[in-house]
């Protein structure tokens, strides 16, 4: 990535004294580091520009430049990038839009050994090198911003700048035609002027090469933050199983989340507002927080909020609320929040009193001090020198204690407010700014990137069958239990075919053709005998023709909880695992979790863990609970088996009837590659 970041030669072919074209301010942004490398302007039509001698063509170059900047009209890129490979240039910049055939030009330079960003760019930007290809002014920083859409990014690096942030990588990626934001990501890891990323991405092609990038940024202590608009469901709508049309684009993208250890948003506002706190704060170890306020309508408010972002007020610990105490004497009892009520106003030295015992106890993971705090020497003068004192106390009790302290202040930018980010206390306008940040932090700090154990994905399980029998025999192999059966043929004795599979009753009989069968009445339960058996055999035959019809034994349990487990393959992420709220209202119901794939057993428990109906398992209202540990095993065998080299493109199980004695998958689906491609 040398030749884009830190070439050692720059060229911009459509240079221009027009500061209304791209032209102008590649030009100029060029120039700016030309006592680092040289800078060649090309524009026929121009002497000179911006006091810069131009040439009138690339051939007239004294060298060949290490990296070509193209702001042209789009029809005249392809002859101008064919003259170029052939003088030797070997990394392009192509801000130039409408460029007819685009991906054939990618491919044409690729094929030449050379590299491409863009076309459709809004430029790159390194300030530690001194390269600035790109519109508009940008402040040096620490925060490097990867993007698809070159004005968001413009919109983020405006925002870091007034933040105090600033930017040390910028660069718009266009439409990805060569240079992928997975090997951008990649030169950020080892960037010492980098200490964190934000990305923003329409696609999500490669997305396991994402991952891994974002893997490493991690490893390094960089914090990466996403941005999507990826909320389409389109490939739900064609997915033939439940799995696939309940996962949409967005889950897939925060698992990937989870397993990189990244963290989404959803505006460059919050980008900018979290990337403020990384830059100054300790990361919380959990979600205990403590609130002190200046009045107690902010206090329970500020609660209300942080328990809306998934934080815990939780009671003091009755040592803690005494040491609190004796700084405030008048108070009537100390609770979380704590109501200073007025005692800041007579002593500014109880916000450090408290934060101190606050930050001192265990059972406490970060303090958030909402209400007038940073408006005291603004609005009465006399008192700013002692209220920069305390915002220094403050400073030096955080650092001691190693943990966050968060202020909410009525001011926005007063020289308290100030001082605070300078000492490392980040400081919002709002208490729901606040309490997003803190939450979002503890969720970064607890979610790491996932450590999967190593499985033999080598194996196929072949041949694949069509209907439910073969999926069935695909459970059973891969571990997962299931029910005895027998598949009942065409002239089959029904009666024998009983006998011989040895099945108890009840019997469950199904049309093993049908991927959904209870909405066509391809199921019948509670059949006795064999006589009933032939009864509804009858019937299903006329009802939906001949076919594999499957009679099963019933699973007849107390206690289950219907869960659904399934798998796909994403077409950017790859394998992925799901688990929800099974039976015939999984629609319904929309309680789902999923993540890449394959998952470990820990990680399976985890999934459990985040359902709605994960009360119904652990032994809701006296019932007994379920067979926690055989449900992951379920998980990940269905994640093995998607994560493995065999064909498989979608995998279900519905229900998965789950009780205390242990799982039984009593009704399957698999669609393979072959399949879908027949459509």
């Amino acid at each position: 990535m040398d030749a884009f970041f830190d070439p050692g030669s720059v060229a911009v072919l459509g240079a221009s004294n027009d500061p209304s074209k791209w032209g102008f301010w590649l030009s100029a942004g060029a120039l700016t580091g030309a006592h680092r490398r040289s800078v060649h302007l090309i524009n026929s039509r121009a002497a000179s520009i911006q006091g810069q001698p131009t040439f009138a063509h690339l051939s007239e170059l004294p060298e060949v430049p290490e990296l070509l900047v193209i702001s042209i009209p789009g029809p005249a890129v392809s002859a101008a990038v064919d003259e170029a490979l052939a003088a030797g240039v070997r990394a392009f910049l192509i801000i130039s839009a409408r460029v007819p055939n685009a991906a054939e030009l990618a491919e044409r330079i690729v094929a030449a050994g050379a590299r491409l960003i863009g076309p459709n760019s809004l430029g790159l930007v390194d300030s530690a090198n001194e390269l600035l290809l790109a519109w508009g002014h940008f402040t040096p920083g620490s925060l490097a911003v990867v993007t698809q859409s070159g004005q968001l990014g413009t919109e983020i690096a405006t925002l870091s700048a007034r933040s105090g942030l600033g930017i040390s990588r910028f660069a718009s990626i266009g439409g990805q035609s060569d240079v992928r934001a997975a090997e951008i990501l990649r030169s950020l890891v080892d960037d010492p002027d980098t200490a964190q990323v934000v990305i923003y991405l329409e696609s999500f092609t490669g997305g396991s090469a994402l991952v891994q990038a974002m893997q490493a940024l991690r490893a390094a202590g960089k914090p990466t933050m996403i941005l999507t608009t990826g909320s389409s469901n389109a490939g739900a709508r064609m997915a033939k199983s439940h799995t696939g049309s309940l996962t949409s684009a967005i889950d897939t993208v925060d698992a990937a989340c989870r397993a990189a250890g990244a963290i989404r948003l959803s505006t460059p506002g919050e980008v900018v507002e979290l990337a403020g706190f990384f830059a100054s704060s300790w990361l919380p170890a959990a979600r205990r927080v403590a609130v002190i306020s200046d009045s107690g309508g902010q206090g329970a408010i500020a609660a209300d909020t942080a328990e809306g972002f998934g934080l815990s007020v939780e009671v003091l610990d009755p040592a803690t609320a005494e040491k609190a105490a004796v700084h405030l004497p008048e108070a009537g009892g100390i609770d979380n929040p704590i109501d200073l009520d007025g005692a800041g106003e007579k002593d500014l030295s109880v916000y450090s009193s408290l934060v101190d015992v606050l930050l001192a106890d265990e059972t406490i993971d970060a303090v958030v001090l909402s209400g007038y705090f940073g408006c005291y020497g603004e609005d009465i003068p006399e008192l700013l020198e002692a209220e920069l004192a305390e915002v220094e106390r403050l400073g030096n009790i955080v650092s001691g204690h190693r943990k966050p302290l968060i202020v909410h202040s009525m001011s926005a930018d007063s020289q308290a407010v100030a001082g605070l980010w300078e000492r490392g206390i980040p400081s919002y306008a709002s208490i729901e700014a606040a309490m997003r940040v803190l939450a979002r932090a503890g969720f970064y700090a607890s979610h790491s990137g996932r450590i999967t154990e190593t499985h033999d994905l080598s194996g196929t399980i072949t041949p694949w069958g069509a209907g439910y029998t073969a999926a069935r025999d695909a459970m059973a192999a891969a571990g997962v239990p299931v029910p005895a059966a027998v598949t009942l043929g065409r002239g089959d004795d029904l009666a024998e075919a009983i006998a011989a599979a040895e099945l108890t009753p009840p019997f469950a009989l199904k049309a093993g053709w049908l991927a959904h069968k209870t909405e066509v009445g391809g199921i019948v339960l509670g059949l006795e005998d064999t006589s009933a058996v032939a009864r509804a055999h009858a019937d299903m035959v006329a009802r939906l023709g001949e076919g594999e019809y499957v009679l099963e034994e019933m699973d007849t349990r107390d206690g289950v909880v219907e869960i659904l487990v399934g798998g796909r393959q994403d077409e950017n992420f790859g394998p992925i695992v799901m688990v929800g709220a099974g039976g015939t209202e999984t629609e319904l119901y929309g309680d789902t979790w999923l993540e890449l794939a394959p998952v470990s057993h820990t990680e399976a428990l985890e999934m459990i863990s985040r359902l709605t109906c994960y009360r119904l398992l652990t032994g809701w209202r006296g019932r007994p609970a379920a067979d926690l540990d055989g449900l992951a095993e379920v998980i990940v065998a269905v994640s093995r088996l998607i994560a493995s080299n065999n064909e498989i493109a979608e995998i279900e199980i519905n229900p998965v009837r789950v009780a205390a004695s242990g799982a039984l998958a009593v009704d399957a689906l698999v669609v393979t590659d072959t399949e879908t491609s027949k459509e």
